[in-house]
């Protein structure tokens, strides 16, 4: 290069060189862009504290400390999924053996896919629905396919919290209402409610006084009065905590992500000074090895992984964007996914410690029940005293001394037995009984608890944090469905929360009637489940292969200031989606060989029984997936054929520190800006002469200026440009 160049002249000059976005593509007048931002399209940056690299969004409200921000994302991710689904997953599938299928896959699953979601939220700092168009904006649909799904979980999902809250004030009693059976007055003579009488008086209180439950879904039956002001209290409570964003939610998260932990450490402390609690323990975590060897318990592991962190709601997104840019989210998905799966743990004991207790109880009056039916067939006549061991005191009669006197009588009266109606009362019996959902926290776990000393005071603190519980996770799923509402559309929030909370009671009416609670489990069957499998695979697509693992890597270690394990590069881009496309067919083929239907109370023969969903309610089933997907094929068509434009085809641009930043989501592909800023420099076409921006030999050279979302290589000068165009 001769001396005498201009560019030769300013490596050896001490003098700052400096040049601006406009002197670098058309050789304007040269702007100290060190000390100086520029801005293409009216978007605010400003510099951070240390006069670093420009901020944008400087408007965007920022979480008050990282104690608050971490409550946020464990008191969404906790949920009352991990009270009472995960228990019984771990008994249904091996006991201690279902944990090693589920750790594996919070590996592989759940720690890089919720760590690419919190970095994807700080990185870009927008909503679901920004980060995508962003990140790919033909799978700009990713992000209304999320709002959706979040919308319609929080519909039932609310309603849940309503029964919460009508259990909550019916605790204040002694004794507890569904402690016993009522009675009916006849004239002068009183009976007990047959309903209650052939099943129990939690389950007839749960059915019957909460539900007041149809026989069927067809059977509408209007409100239920006392559900639909509960489920208005519920979403009086949910607008209340999120109408001002982070700013009245995060405080609220002090106290609902943490009040559960204080429960069920108390709940664990008292239950284990319970009878027979070790036996419900002991039985949890007995290991049957050869369960792991089915596929069926690998799926249901990879699903509860999947919706225990949250994954595809949006509300991870949106809670962490409003992080700064260099917080520490690799440490963050760790955290948060240990502290859920040690939650998950923590509660398990509890329940089956309560559950051990309530099985020995039930136990004692089999035991009991039983042996009044031998005394009276001992008295007449039809078993013989010489049946009954010697040993055996019947005004003290122990389980095994039933169980003893059971064998004998089974053994001599072989051919008549059946006859005699006697159970078994076996402990294991009782305690191999699976229940979950609603059925263990309204029924199992209430009988339970009116057992215990003090019931009352134990069943506020149960129902309490059963509505802590469903309040954290219904605040990020609020913040899933608002943020990137108000992002996209600039909307106020207060109005929008408002809006979505009237429009969202108003639906959940459909949940509140005398069926309600089978829409209830037609949403939470259909309307998440394959939806949200499609929409993480898809985040994981874009991320990964369109948008570049290796570029996305590089991006974090810019912004976390180390590099990332090698571990998430593989998961990212390989293991992961492999795993979630095969949950997803196996979701697929579940719900193929899986007849749809529910299970319905039956009132004159109090019990449930499984019936198929008629063709109206399928249709509904149908619709609820279709919808949940639907934006993403739609906004794919529209964008890739250029139907409707996919922004304000304006170019925001913040130069410094010899780095371009910028936003090209919102521009047309045939829009000028996009042919100067081209993905591969090769195939830009070149209106004007090219310049180089030099800072002197201390400087980076900046022959490869990338965007700073990593997604647009901008090489104004290849690394071969021949000296002679300089």
């Amino acid at each position: 290069m001769p001396k005498n160049s201009k560019v030769t002249q300013r490596e050896h000059s001490n003098d700052p060189v400096t040049e601006s976005v406009a002197d670098l593509l058309a050789g304007e007048e040269p702007v100290d862009y060190k000390h100086s931002v520029l801005n293409v399209g009216g978007v605010p940056v400003t510099k951070d504290q240390d006069g670093g690299n420009a901020i944008e969004n400087d408007d965007r409200p920022v979480w008050n400390n990282k104690l608050q921000y971490i409550l946020a994302q464990i008191g969404y991710s906790v949920g009352l999924g991990n009270v009472w689904r995960f228990p019984y997953l771990c008994q249904k599938n091996g006991g201690g053996a279902y944990l090693v299928p589920y750790f594996i896959l919070l590996l592989i699953i759940g720690i890089p896919l919720f760590f690419l979601e919190l970095a994807v939220g700080q990185r870009i700092r927008r909503g679901s629905i920004g980060v995508w168009n962003y990140i790919c904006p033909r799978l700009g649909g990713i992000g209304f396919a999320s709002c959706i799904v979040c919308f319609f979980v929080g519909l039932y999902y609310n309603v849940i919290i309503g029964w919460s809250i009508f259990y909550f004030f019916k605790s204040f009693q002694s004794p507890l209402p569904w402690s016993e059976c009522p009675l009916i007055t006849n004239g002068s003579v009183t009976i007990v409610e047959p309903e209650c009488e052939k099943s129990s008086a939690t389950t007839y209180f749960w059915y019957r006084d909460t539900l007041n439950i149809a026989n069927n879904i067809n059977e509408g039956g209007g409100l239920n009065w006392k559900m639909t002001l509960c489920l208005l209290s519920a979403w009086f409570l949910v607008g209340l905590c999120t109408i001002k964003g982070i700013q009245s939610s995060g405080k609220v998260m002090y106290f609902s992500s943490l009040f559960p932990y204080v429960v069920l450490i108390c709940f664990l402390v008292r239950s284990l000074l319970l009878r027979g609690s070790i036996d419900g323990i002991l039985h949890m975590f007995t290991p049957k090895l050869e369960k792991m060897m089915e596929a069926q318990v690998w799926r249901e592991a990879a699903t509860q992984v999947f919706f225990a962190l949250g994954l595809g709601f949006g509300g991870v997104i949106a809670f962490s964007s409003y992080n700064k840019k260099d917080n520490n989210c690799h440490f963050d998905a760790a955290l948060v996914a240990f502290i859920n799966f040690f939650t998950s743990v923590l509660a398990t004991l509890v329940v089956f410690a309560v559950l051990g207790f309530k099985a020995n109880v039930m136990n004692e009056k089999c035991v009991i029940t039983n042996s009044e039916k031998i005394i009276g067939y001992l008295n007449s006549k039809v078993l013989s005293h010489d049946l009954i061991p010697p040993h055996i005191n019947f005004s003290h009669l122990t389980a095994s001394d039933y169980s003893e006197m059971y064998s004998v009588i089974k053994t001599v009266k072989e051919n008549h037995f059946s006859e005699l109606g006697l159970d078994t009362c076996q402990l294991e019996d009782e305690l191999d009984k699976s229940v979950q959902g609603t059925g263990l926290a309204f029924i199992a776990f209430t009988e339970a608890m009116t057992h215990f000393p003090a019931s009352p005071f134990w069943s506020v603190l149960f129902f309490l944090m059963l509505i802590n519980l469903g309040l954290g996770s219904m605040m990020g799923t609020m913040e899933g469905i608002i943020s990137p509402i108000v992002d996209s559309f600039k909307m106020r929030k207060e109005f929008l929360t408002i809006g979505c909370t009237i429009i969202a009671f108003s639906i959940g009416l459909i949940f509140v009637q005398r069926s309600g609670n089978y829409f209830v489990t037609m949403f939470d069957d259909y309307s998440a489940t394959l939806p949200l499998t499609i929409v993480v695979i898809l985040e994981n697509i874009s991320v990964s292969w369109i948008y570049g693992t290796k570029k996305f890597m590089q991006e974090l270690t810019e912004m976390l200031g180390f590099t990332p394990y090698r571990y998430y590069y593989y998961t990212w881009k390989y293991i992961s989606p492999l795993a979630m496309v095969i949950l997803m067919l196996a979701s697929i083929i579940q719900m193929g060989i899986t007849p749809p239907g529910y299970n319905a109370w039956i009132m004159e023969e109090a019990m449930e029984r499984f019936l198929i969903f008629p063709g109206w309610a399928l249709g509904l089933t149908v619709t609820l997936i279709v919808l949940g997907v639907l934006p993403i094929p739609i906004v794919f068509i529209v964008r890739h054929f250029h139907l409707v434009s996919d922004g304000s085809n304006t170019l925001s641009v913040s130069y410094n520190r010899g780095r371009m930043m910028k936003d090209m989501s919102n521009l047309d592909d045939h829009d000028e800006t996009r042919f100067i800023l081209s993905k591969v420099p090769s195939e830009t076409p070149s209106p004007m002469p090219i310049h180089r921006s030099y800072n002197g030999p201390d400087s980076i050279s900046p022959l490869e200026m990338t965007a700073a979302n990593g997604r647009y290589g901008i090489g104004y000068l290849s690394a071969g440009t021949p000296e002679s165009e300089l």
